[in-house]
Protein backbone atom coordinates (compact mmCIF):
# COMPACT_ATOMS: atom_id res chain seq x y z
CA UNK A 1 0.00 0.00 0.00
CA UNK A 2 3.15 2.32 0.64
CA UNK A 3 4.33 1.95 -2.18
CA UNK A 4 1.24 2.74 -4.13
CA UNK A 5 0.72 5.67 -2.24
CA UNK A 6 4.35 6.85 -2.86
CA UNK A 7 3.89 6.34 -6.84
CA UNK A 8 0.36 8.04 -6.17
CA UNK A 9 2.16 11.66 -4.81
CA UNK A 10 5.31 10.75 -6.75
CA UNK A 11 3.15 11.91 -9.72
CA UNK A 12 1.16 14.70 -8.65
CA UNK A 13 2.02 18.11 -10.21
CA UNK A 14 0.08 21.06 -8.75
CA UNK A 15 0.37 24.79 -9.85
CA UNK A 16 -1.15 28.26 -10.04
CA UNK A 17 -1.51 30.04 -13.59
CA UNK A 18 -1.48 33.57 -12.54
CA UNK A 19 -1.48 36.80 -14.78
CA UNK A 20 -2.94 40.23 -15.75
CA UNK A 21 -6.22 40.12 -17.56
CA UNK A 22 -6.16 39.66 -20.54
CA UNK A 23 -2.60 38.13 -21.25
CA UNK A 24 -3.79 34.90 -21.90
CA UNK A 25 -4.22 32.76 -19.04
CA UNK A 26 -7.64 31.07 -19.40
CA UNK A 27 -6.81 30.31 -22.96
CA UNK A 28 -3.55 28.40 -21.99
CA UNK A 29 -5.58 26.60 -19.23
CA UNK A 30 -7.79 25.48 -21.50
CA UNK A 31 -4.83 24.29 -24.42
CA UNK A 32 -3.97 22.06 -20.87
CA UNK A 33 -6.89 20.42 -20.28
CA UNK A 34 -7.35 19.62 -24.30
CA UNK A 35 -4.21 17.63 -24.22
CA UNK A 36 -4.97 15.81 -20.72
CA UNK A 37 -8.19 15.05 -22.94
CA UNK A 38 -10.07 16.27 -20.31
CA UNK A 39 -12.23 18.72 -22.68
CA UNK A 40 -12.64 18.29 -26.57
CA UNK A 41 -12.96 21.92 -27.54
CA UNK A 42 -11.70 24.85 -25.95
CA UNK A 43 -13.98 27.22 -25.52
CA UNK A 44 -12.58 31.15 -25.65
CA UNK A 45 -13.48 33.56 -22.60
CA UNK A 46 -15.20 36.45 -25.02
CA UNK A 47 -16.90 37.05 -27.50
CA UNK A 48 -20.72 36.31 -28.53
CA UNK A 49 -23.63 35.27 -26.17
CA UNK A 50 -23.84 32.29 -28.43
CA UNK A 51 -19.65 31.08 -27.64
CA UNK A 52 -18.49 28.34 -25.92
CA UNK A 53 -17.36 30.20 -22.59
CA UNK A 54 -14.10 28.84 -20.73
CA UNK A 55 -14.49 25.84 -18.74
CA UNK A 56 -13.28 27.29 -16.15
CA UNK A 57 -15.67 30.29 -16.19
CA UNK A 58 -18.18 28.80 -14.35
CA UNK A 59 -20.74 32.17 -12.69
CA UNK A 60 -22.97 33.95 -15.12
CA UNK A 61 -21.44 37.07 -14.20
CA UNK A 62 -17.93 36.08 -15.22
CA UNK A 63 -19.85 34.79 -18.60
CA UNK A 64 -21.06 38.63 -18.71
CA UNK A 65 -18.17 40.26 -18.53
CA UNK A 66 -15.24 37.71 -20.05
CA UNK A 67 -12.94 37.63 -16.71
CA UNK A 68 -12.19 34.97 -14.39
CA UNK A 69 -13.93 36.17 -10.82
CA UNK A 70 -13.11 33.13 -9.01
CA UNK A 71 -10.38 30.76 -8.92
CA UNK A 72 -11.13 27.89 -10.60
CA UNK A 73 -9.63 23.65 -10.08
CA UNK A 74 -9.17 21.54 -12.48
CA UNK A 75 -7.56 17.91 -12.58
CA UNK A 76 -6.24 15.72 -15.30
CA UNK A 77 -4.08 13.00 -16.67
CA UNK A 78 -1.21 13.68 -18.96
CA UNK A 79 2.00 11.69 -20.10
CA UNK A 80 1.80 9.37 -16.76
CA UNK A 81 1.17 12.68 -14.49
CA UNK A 82 -1.91 13.53 -12.46
CA UNK A 83 -1.81 17.43 -13.07
CA UNK A 84 -3.93 19.92 -10.67
CA UNK A 85 -4.26 23.28 -12.34
CA UNK A 86 -5.34 26.05 -10.20
CA UNK A 87 -6.84 28.66 -12.80
CA UNK A 88 -6.85 32.56 -10.69
CA UNK A 89 -9.38 35.65 -11.14
CA UNK A 90 -6.43 37.48 -13.34
CA UNK A 91 -8.05 41.25 -11.92
CA UNK A 92 -6.62 43.19 -9.19
CA UNK A 93 -9.98 43.35 -7.64
CA UNK A 94 -9.68 39.43 -6.47
CA UNK A 95 -5.93 39.17 -5.57
CA UNK A 96 -7.16 38.35 -2.40
CA UNK A 97 -8.46 35.09 -3.91
CA UNK A 98 -5.62 34.76 -5.96
CA UNK A 99 -3.07 35.08 -2.72
CA UNK A 100 -5.28 32.10 -1.00
CA UNK A 101 -4.98 29.86 -3.89
CA UNK A 102 -1.43 30.53 -4.32
CA UNK A 103 -1.03 28.79 -0.81
CA UNK A 104 -2.12 25.74 -1.97
CA UNK A 105 -0.13 25.63 -5.16
CA UNK A 106 3.64 24.53 -5.17
CA UNK A 107 4.73 26.62 -8.32
CA UNK A 108 3.17 29.13 -10.68
CA UNK A 109 3.03 29.62 -14.16
CA UNK A 110 3.24 33.15 -14.95
CA UNK A 111 1.96 34.32 -18.08
CA UNK A 112 3.00 38.04 -20.01
CA UNK A 113 1.27 39.42 -22.75
CA UNK A 114 4.58 39.66 -25.18
CA UNK A 115 2.97 43.39 -26.31
CA UNK A 116 2.83 44.87 -22.66
CA UNK A 117 5.42 43.25 -20.25
CA UNK A 118 5.09 42.91 -17.02
CA UNK A 119 1.69 44.76 -15.50
CA UNK A 120 1.31 45.70 -11.75
CA UNK A 121 -1.15 42.68 -10.31
CA UNK A 122 1.81 40.34 -11.87
CA UNK A 123 4.14 41.98 -10.11
CA UNK A 124 2.08 41.62 -7.03
CA UNK A 125 1.54 38.18 -7.52
CA UNK A 126 5.03 37.09 -8.07
CA UNK A 127 5.85 38.50 -5.12
CA UNK A 128 3.72 36.26 -3.18
CA UNK A 129 5.33 33.28 -4.64
CA UNK A 130 8.71 34.44 -4.17
CA UNK A 131 7.60 35.13 -0.60
CA UNK A 132 6.74 31.01 -0.36
CA UNK A 133 9.62 30.18 -2.37
CA UNK A 134 7.89 28.29 -5.10
CA UNK A 135 8.98 27.68 -8.60
CA UNK A 136 8.19 30.34 -11.12
CA UNK A 137 8.17 29.44 -14.68
CA UNK A 138 6.91 31.96 -17.41
CA UNK A 139 4.84 32.09 -20.42
CA UNK A 140 5.89 34.40 -22.47
CA UNK A 141 2.28 34.99 -24.92
CA UNK A 142 1.13 36.23 -27.96
CA UNK A 143 4.05 35.83 -30.34
CA UNK A 144 2.12 35.69 -33.18
CA UNK A 145 1.24 40.03 -32.66
CA UNK A 146 3.43 42.19 -32.58
CA UNK A 147 5.37 42.24 -29.53
CA UNK A 148 7.90 43.84 -27.46
CA UNK A 149 11.82 43.04 -27.92
CA UNK A 150 12.13 39.44 -26.11
CA UNK A 151 15.41 40.64 -24.80
CA UNK A 152 13.49 43.68 -23.38
CA UNK A 153 11.01 41.59 -21.63
CA UNK A 154 14.01 39.44 -20.50
CA UNK A 155 15.26 42.39 -18.99
CA UNK A 156 11.87 43.75 -17.08
CA UNK A 157 11.45 40.53 -15.64
CA UNK A 158 14.80 40.18 -14.03
CA UNK A 159 14.78 43.97 -12.66
CA UNK A 160 11.31 43.78 -11.83
CA UNK A 161 11.33 40.40 -9.84
CA UNK A 162 14.98 40.12 -8.97
CA UNK A 163 15.55 36.81 -10.57
CA UNK A 164 17.61 35.57 -12.87
CA UNK A 165 15.59 34.35 -16.21
CA UNK A 166 16.66 31.47 -18.71
CA UNK A 167 14.87 31.21 -22.19
CA UNK A 168 14.02 27.71 -23.03
CA UNK A 169 13.58 28.80 -26.34
CA UNK A 170 13.97 31.76 -28.83
CA UNK A 171 11.16 33.80 -30.73
CA UNK A 172 12.06 33.72 -35.14
CA UNK A 173 10.15 37.10 -35.50
CA UNK A 174 6.96 38.27 -34.35
CA UNK A 175 3.78 39.48 -35.58
CA UNK A 176 2.58 38.48 -38.94
CA UNK A 177 6.53 38.00 -39.80
CA UNK A 178 6.54 35.22 -36.51
CA UNK A 179 8.51 31.84 -37.76
CA UNK A 180 8.42 29.95 -35.25
CA UNK A 181 10.31 29.29 -31.61
CA UNK A 182 14.21 27.56 -31.25
CA UNK A 183 14.66 25.29 -28.51
CA UNK A 184 17.82 25.96 -27.18
CA UNK A 185 18.80 22.93 -25.36
CA UNK A 186 17.27 20.32 -27.93
CA UNK A 187 18.67 22.29 -31.43
CA UNK A 188 15.27 22.54 -32.51
CA UNK A 189 13.15 24.55 -34.68
CA UNK A 190 9.01 24.76 -34.00
CA UNK A 191 8.09 26.35 -37.18
CA UNK A 192 4.84 28.30 -37.01
CA UNK A 193 3.29 28.23 -40.93
CA UNK A 194 0.76 29.93 -42.37
CA UNK A 195 -1.42 26.33 -43.47
CA UNK A 196 -1.85 25.40 -39.89
CA UNK A 197 -1.35 28.62 -37.94
CA UNK A 198 -0.10 26.30 -35.15
CA UNK A 199 -3.66 24.10 -34.41
CA UNK A 200 -1.75 20.85 -35.42
CA UNK A 201 0.50 18.85 -33.10
CA UNK A 202 3.88 20.39 -33.72
CA UNK A 203 6.66 18.74 -35.24
CA UNK A 204 10.16 19.55 -34.57
CA UNK A 205 12.55 19.91 -37.26
CA UNK A 206 16.44 19.11 -35.54
CA UNK A 207 18.34 21.66 -37.39
CA UNK A 208 21.77 23.31 -35.89
CA UNK A 209 22.38 26.96 -36.49
CA UNK A 210 25.59 25.93 -37.99
CA UNK A 211 23.26 24.23 -41.04
CA UNK A 212 22.74 27.53 -42.75
CA UNK A 213 21.38 26.06 -45.76
CA UNK A 214 18.87 23.77 -43.85
CA UNK A 215 17.69 26.86 -41.42
CA UNK A 216 17.66 29.44 -44.66
CA UNK A 217 14.95 27.02 -45.96
CA UNK A 218 12.90 26.91 -42.98
CA UNK A 219 13.23 30.52 -41.59
CA UNK A 220 14.49 32.42 -44.26
CA UNK A 221 18.17 34.50 -44.47
CA UNK A 222 17.23 37.27 -43.15
CA UNK A 223 15.65 35.46 -39.99
CA UNK A 224 18.66 32.99 -39.87
CA UNK A 225 21.39 35.61 -39.57
CA UNK A 226 18.63 37.39 -36.67
CA UNK A 227 18.40 34.30 -34.51
CA UNK A 228 22.20 33.03 -34.80
CA UNK A 229 22.98 36.44 -33.82
CA UNK A 230 20.63 36.60 -30.71
CA UNK A 231 21.57 33.17 -29.93
CA UNK A 232 25.22 33.76 -29.44
CA UNK A 233 24.52 36.52 -27.20
CA UNK A 234 21.84 34.73 -24.96
CA UNK A 235 24.45 32.22 -25.02
CA UNK A 236 27.13 34.51 -23.61
CA UNK A 237 25.10 36.99 -21.18
CA UNK A 238 22.44 35.17 -19.85
CA UNK A 239 22.19 33.60 -16.58
CA UNK A 240 23.03 29.81 -16.70
CA UNK A 241 20.33 26.92 -16.23
CA UNK A 242 20.61 25.72 -12.48
CA UNK A 243 17.66 23.68 -11.85
CA UNK A 244 18.13 24.03 -7.92
CA UNK A 245 17.23 27.81 -8.77
CA UNK A 246 14.90 26.88 -10.53
CA UNK A 247 12.83 24.82 -7.79
CA UNK A 248 13.83 27.77 -4.78
CA UNK A 249 11.92 30.45 -7.53
CA UNK A 250 15.72 32.14 -8.09
CA UNK A 251 15.71 31.48 -11.91
CA UNK A 252 12.63 31.49 -14.02
CA UNK A 253 12.58 29.24 -16.91
CA UNK A 254 10.85 31.89 -19.97
CA UNK A 255 8.97 29.97 -22.82
CA UNK A 256 7.84 32.21 -25.75
CA UNK A 257 4.55 31.41 -27.83
CA UNK A 258 0.73 31.64 -28.84
CA UNK A 259 -2.31 30.16 -26.52
CA UNK A 260 -4.14 30.80 -28.96
CA UNK A 261 -3.09 29.27 -32.13
CA UNK A 262 -1.90 26.23 -29.42
CA UNK A 263 1.86 27.12 -30.56
CA UNK A 264 4.47 25.89 -27.83
CA UNK A 265 1.88 24.95 -25.17
CA UNK A 266 3.05 21.36 -25.50
CA UNK A 267 6.67 21.74 -25.41
CA UNK A 268 6.37 23.77 -22.81
CA UNK A 269 4.29 21.52 -20.61
CA UNK A 270 6.60 18.51 -20.87
CA UNK A 271 9.76 20.79 -20.16
CA UNK A 272 7.63 22.28 -16.64
CA UNK A 273 6.70 18.85 -15.76
CA UNK A 274 10.09 17.38 -16.07
CA UNK A 275 11.80 20.53 -14.16
CA UNK A 276 8.66 20.94 -11.52
CA UNK A 277 8.41 18.38 -8.50
CA UNK A 278 5.95 16.22 -6.50
CA UNK A 279 4.28 18.19 -3.76
CA UNK A 280 6.29 20.17 -1.82
CA UNK A 281 6.41 19.83 2.22
CA UNK A 282 4.48 22.03 4.55
CA UNK A 283 4.99 23.45 8.13
CA UNK A 284 3.24 22.61 11.22
CA UNK A 285 4.04 24.87 14.07
CA UNK A 286 8.05 24.83 12.94
CA UNK A 287 7.91 20.99 12.17
CA UNK A 288 7.83 19.81 9.02
CA UNK A 289 5.01 17.70 7.83
CA UNK A 290 6.36 15.55 4.65
CA UNK A 291 3.66 14.52 1.69
CA UNK A 292 4.77 11.03 1.81
CA UNK A 293 3.64 10.61 5.45
CA UNK A 294 0.85 7.74 5.76
CA UNK A 295 -0.73 10.62 7.88
CA UNK A 296 -3.74 12.60 6.07
CA UNK A 297 -3.62 16.17 6.57
CA UNK A 298 -5.31 18.80 4.76
CA UNK A 299 -6.00 22.34 4.83
CA UNK A 300 -8.94 24.81 3.43
CA UNK A 301 -7.93 27.29 1.09
CA UNK A 302 -11.41 28.50 -0.32
CA UNK A 303 -14.95 27.97 0.46
CA UNK A 304 -17.46 28.69 -2.53
CA UNK A 305 -21.53 28.56 -2.00
CA UNK A 306 -23.94 27.63 -4.40
CA UNK A 307 -21.80 26.42 -7.02
CA UNK A 308 -24.55 23.96 -8.21
CA UNK A 309 -27.80 26.59 -8.68
CA UNK A 310 -29.83 23.22 -8.32
CA UNK A 311 -29.09 22.23 -4.66
CA UNK A 312 -27.91 25.74 -3.21
CA UNK A 313 -24.95 24.04 -1.78
CA UNK A 314 -21.33 24.94 -0.56
CA UNK A 315 -17.96 23.26 -1.13
CA UNK A 316 -15.04 23.84 0.75
CA UNK A 317 -11.26 23.17 -1.22
CA UNK A 318 -9.00 21.43 0.76
CA UNK A 319 -5.15 21.03 -0.58
CA UNK A 320 -4.03 17.54 0.69
CA UNK A 321 -0.80 18.13 2.02
CA UNK A 322 0.26 14.94 3.25
CA UNK A 323 -0.77 10.85 2.82
CA UNK A 324 -4.01 9.51 1.25
CA UNK A 325 -7.81 10.76 1.75
CA UNK A 326 -9.89 7.57 1.71
CA UNK A 327 -13.97 8.26 1.33
CA UNK A 328 -15.94 6.95 4.69
CA UNK A 329 -13.55 7.19 7.11
CA UNK A 330 -13.37 9.91 10.05
CA UNK A 331 -10.57 12.56 10.39
CA UNK A 332 -9.75 14.97 12.97
CA UNK A 333 -10.86 18.70 12.52
CA UNK A 334 -8.69 20.60 14.39
CA UNK A 335 -10.05 23.80 14.74
CA UNK A 336 -13.57 22.38 15.53
CA UNK A 337 -12.25 20.12 18.12
CA UNK A 338 -14.14 17.00 16.83
CA UNK A 339 -14.45 13.90 14.16
CA UNK A 340 -15.83 14.59 10.95
CA UNK A 341 -16.33 12.47 7.88
CA UNK A 342 -15.56 15.13 4.77
CA UNK A 343 -19.13 14.54 3.24
CA UNK A 344 -19.52 13.66 -0.74
CA UNK A 345 -15.64 14.18 -1.58
CA UNK A 346 -14.98 15.56 -5.11
CA UNK A 347 -12.77 16.42 -7.66
CA UNK A 348 -13.18 18.89 -9.97
CA UNK A 349 -13.06 20.17 -13.55
CA UNK A 350 -14.28 23.59 -13.33
CA UNK A 351 -18.37 23.62 -12.49
CA UNK A 352 -18.39 19.24 -13.46
CA UNK A 353 -17.65 16.97 -10.44
CA UNK A 354 -16.89 13.56 -9.89
CA UNK A 355 -17.52 11.93 -6.21
CA UNK A 356 -13.91 10.17 -5.59
CA UNK A 357 -12.79 7.31 -2.95
CA UNK A 358 -9.83 8.11 -2.81
CA UNK A 359 -6.88 11.13 -3.36
CA UNK A 360 -3.35 12.01 -2.67
CA UNK A 361 -1.02 14.27 -1.31
CA UNK A 362 -1.00 17.00 -3.70
CA UNK A 363 -4.56 16.94 -4.74
CA UNK A 364 -7.82 19.29 -4.51
CA UNK A 365 -10.46 18.19 -3.29
CA UNK A 366 -14.45 19.51 -2.70
CA UNK A 367 -16.09 18.57 -0.24
CA UNK A 368 -19.52 19.00 1.15
CA UNK A 369 -19.57 21.97 3.92
CA UNK A 370 -22.49 22.26 6.53
CA UNK A 371 -21.15 25.32 7.55
CA UNK A 372 -18.59 24.28 9.90
CA UNK A 373 -15.29 25.07 7.49
CA UNK A 374 -13.32 28.54 7.47
CA UNK A 375 -10.72 29.41 5.37
CA UNK A 376 -7.33 28.02 6.98
CA UNK A 377 -8.76 25.06 8.89
CA UNK A 378 -6.76 21.94 9.11
CA UNK A 379 -8.15 18.05 9.26
CA UNK A 380 -5.63 15.63 9.61
CA UNK A 381 -6.09 12.12 11.17
CA UNK A 382 -7.40 11.65 14.95
CA UNK A 383 -5.58 12.23 17.52
CA UNK A 384 -3.18 14.56 15.91
CA UNK A 385 -3.22 18.24 15.72
CA UNK A 386 -1.52 20.22 13.08
CA UNK A 387 -1.75 23.64 12.17
CA UNK A 388 -0.46 24.58 9.28
CA UNK A 389 1.32 28.03 8.34
CA UNK A 390 -2.18 30.55 8.44
CA UNK A 391 -3.38 32.26 5.80
CA UNK A 392 -3.78 35.99 6.79
CA UNK A 393 -6.30 37.91 5.97
CA UNK A 394 -5.61 41.41 4.49
CA UNK A 395 -7.03 44.77 5.33
CA UNK A 396 -9.86 45.79 2.74
CA UNK A 397 -9.02 49.03 0.77
CA UNK A 398 -12.57 50.25 0.14
CA UNK A 399 -15.65 50.02 2.11
CA UNK A 400 -19.59 50.63 1.86
CA UNK A 401 -22.55 50.65 3.87
CA UNK A 402 -24.59 47.36 2.45
CA UNK A 403 -28.76 47.01 3.73
CA UNK A 404 -31.51 45.20 2.77
CA UNK A 405 -34.20 46.75 0.82
CA UNK A 406 -36.92 44.97 2.04
CA UNK A 407 -37.17 44.22 5.50
CA UNK A 408 -39.39 40.52 5.27
CA UNK A 409 -35.85 39.00 3.49
CA UNK A 410 -34.01 39.72 7.51
CA UNK A 411 -32.91 36.16 7.29
CA UNK A 412 -31.88 35.34 3.74
CA UNK A 413 -29.66 38.52 3.96
CA UNK A 414 -27.95 37.76 6.54
CA UNK A 415 -27.36 34.04 5.41
CA UNK A 416 -26.28 35.53 2.15
CA UNK A 417 -24.16 37.84 3.77
CA UNK A 418 -22.43 35.70 6.00
CA UNK A 419 -22.24 32.73 3.36
CA UNK A 420 -20.15 35.33 0.90
CA UNK A 421 -17.89 36.22 3.73
CA UNK A 422 -17.17 32.93 5.16
CA UNK A 423 -15.51 32.63 1.25
CA UNK A 424 -13.52 35.46 1.81
CA UNK A 425 -13.92 37.72 -1.01
CA UNK A 426 -15.54 40.24 0.96
CA UNK A 427 -15.33 41.14 4.95
CA UNK A 428 -18.18 42.24 6.99
CA UNK A 429 -17.99 44.50 9.81
CA UNK A 430 -20.71 45.50 12.50
CA UNK A 431 -21.37 48.65 14.35
CA UNK A 432 -21.06 47.45 18.26
CA UNK A 433 -24.50 47.29 19.23
CA UNK A 434 -26.17 47.67 16.21
CA UNK A 435 -28.13 45.59 14.07
CA UNK A 436 -28.04 42.91 11.19
CA UNK A 437 -29.54 45.13 8.68
CA UNK A 438 -27.05 47.85 8.04
CA UNK A 439 -23.53 45.96 7.16
CA UNK A 440 -19.65 47.79 6.41
CA UNK A 441 -18.14 45.26 3.71
CA UNK A 442 -15.16 46.19 3.14
CA UNK A 443 -13.42 44.71 -0.12
CA UNK A 444 -9.78 45.19 -1.87
CA UNK A 445 -11.47 45.83 -5.21
CA UNK A 446 -14.20 47.53 -5.90
CA UNK A 447 -15.73 44.87 -8.55
CA UNK A 448 -16.05 42.87 -5.30
CA UNK A 449 -18.99 45.01 -4.30
CA UNK A 450 -20.47 44.54 -8.09
CA UNK A 451 -20.42 40.49 -7.88
CA UNK A 452 -21.82 40.91 -4.12
CA UNK A 453 -24.82 42.51 -5.15
CA UNK A 454 -25.32 39.89 -7.88
CA UNK A 455 -24.78 37.17 -6.15
CA UNK A 456 -27.31 38.40 -2.78
CA UNK A 457 -30.04 38.75 -5.90
CA UNK A 458 -29.38 35.98 -7.90
CA UNK A 459 -28.97 33.55 -5.44
CA UNK A 460 -30.41 34.29 -1.99
CA UNK A 461 -33.28 36.59 -3.75
CA UNK A 462 -32.29 39.99 -1.69
CA UNK A 463 -32.30 43.39 -3.40
CA UNK A 464 -29.89 45.82 -1.53
CA UNK A 465 -28.95 49.41 -1.65
CA UNK A 466 -25.31 50.27 -1.02
CA UNK A 467 -24.07 53.66 -0.13
CA UNK A 468 -19.58 54.01 -0.32
CA UNK A 469 -18.43 55.45 2.27
CA UNK A 470 -14.97 57.49 2.83
CA UNK A 471 -12.97 55.32 4.78
CA UNK A 472 -9.54 53.84 3.40
CA UNK A 473 -7.68 52.17 5.59
CA UNK A 474 -8.79 49.13 8.58
CA UNK A 475 -6.78 48.04 11.48
CA UNK A 476 -7.38 45.30 13.80
CA UNK A 477 -6.59 46.57 17.35
CA UNK A 478 -3.86 44.10 18.81
CA UNK A 479 -3.56 45.30 22.15
CA UNK A 480 -5.41 42.58 24.75
CA UNK A 481 -8.36 43.78 26.78
CA UNK A 482 -8.30 47.57 25.91
CA UNK A 483 -11.23 49.75 26.50
CA UNK A 484 -11.91 51.07 23.14
CA UNK A 485 -14.73 53.23 24.15
CA UNK A 486 -11.80 55.28 26.16
CA UNK A 487 -9.44 55.76 23.23
CA UNK A 488 -8.78 58.83 21.77
CA UNK A 489 -9.84 58.70 18.35
CA UNK A 490 -10.33 61.58 15.02
CA UNK A 491 -14.35 61.91 14.82
CA UNK A 492 -13.91 60.92 11.28
CA UNK A 493 -12.54 57.00 12.71
CA UNK A 494 -14.81 54.59 13.62
CA UNK A 495 -15.57 51.47 15.84
CA UNK A 496 -15.94 48.37 14.56
CA UNK A 497 -16.37 44.49 15.04
CA UNK A 498 -15.96 41.71 12.49
CA UNK A 499 -17.66 38.15 12.40
CA UNK A 500 -15.64 36.74 14.86
CA UNK A 501 -15.95 39.82 18.01
CA UNK A 502 -12.67 41.10 17.05
CA UNK A 503 -12.30 45.01 17.39
CA UNK A 504 -10.96 47.01 14.56
CA UNK A 505 -10.95 50.83 13.69
CA UNK A 506 -11.41 52.32 10.08
CA UNK A 507 -9.69 55.39 9.29
CA UNK A 508 -10.25 57.81 6.52
CA UNK A 509 -6.53 58.62 6.20
CA UNK A 510 -3.27 57.61 7.06
CA UNK A 511 -2.72 60.91 9.08
CA UNK A 512 -5.84 59.59 11.61
CA UNK A 513 -4.21 56.35 12.09
CA UNK A 514 -0.91 57.88 13.15
CA UNK A 515 -2.84 60.23 15.51
CA UNK A 516 -4.51 57.19 17.30
CA UNK A 517 -0.93 55.78 17.94
CA UNK A 518 0.47 58.79 19.09
CA UNK A 519 -2.37 59.46 21.16
CA UNK A 520 -2.32 55.93 22.31
CA UNK A 521 0.54 54.71 23.48
CA UNK A 522 -0.88 51.64 24.38
CA UNK A 523 -2.21 51.37 21.28
CA UNK A 524 -0.93 48.13 19.16
CA UNK A 525 -2.81 47.99 15.39
CA UNK A 526 -1.77 45.42 12.70
CA UNK A 527 -2.80 45.71 9.29
CA UNK A 528 -3.84 42.02 8.60
CA UNK A 529 -5.59 39.50 11.05
CA UNK A 530 -3.81 36.63 12.19
CA UNK A 531 -6.79 34.89 13.18
CA UNK A 532 -7.25 32.66 9.80
CA UNK A 533 -4.90 30.02 11.23
CA UNK A 534 -4.59 26.90 9.04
Amino acid sequence: MNEQMNREIERRRTFAIISHPDAGKTTLTEKFLLYGGAIQTAGSVKGKASDRHAVSDWMDLEKQRGISITSSVMQFEYDGFCINILDTPGHQDFSEDTYRTLMAADSAVMVIDAAKGIEPQTRKLFHVCAMRDIPIFTFINKMDRESRDPFDLLDELEHEFGIGTYAMNWPIGCGQDFKGVYDRDKHLIYAFGDSHRGREKLHAIECSLDDTDKLDSIIGETRREELTEQVELLDGASFDFDLEKVRHGKLSPVFFGSALNNFGIEPFLESFLKMTTSPLPRTNGGETVDPFSEDFSAFVFKIQANMNKAHRDRIAFFRICSGKFERGKEYYHVQGGKTAKLSQPQQMMAQQREVIDEAYAGDIIGVFDPGIFSIGDTVCEPGKKIRFEGIPTFAPEHFALVEQTDSMKRKQFAKGMEQIAQEGAIQIFFEPGGGLEKVIVGVVGVLQFEVLEYRLKNEYGVDVRRTGLSYEHIRWIETPDIDVKKLNLTSDTKWVQDVRGNDLLIFTSEWNIRWALEHNPDLKLESFSRNTEQ
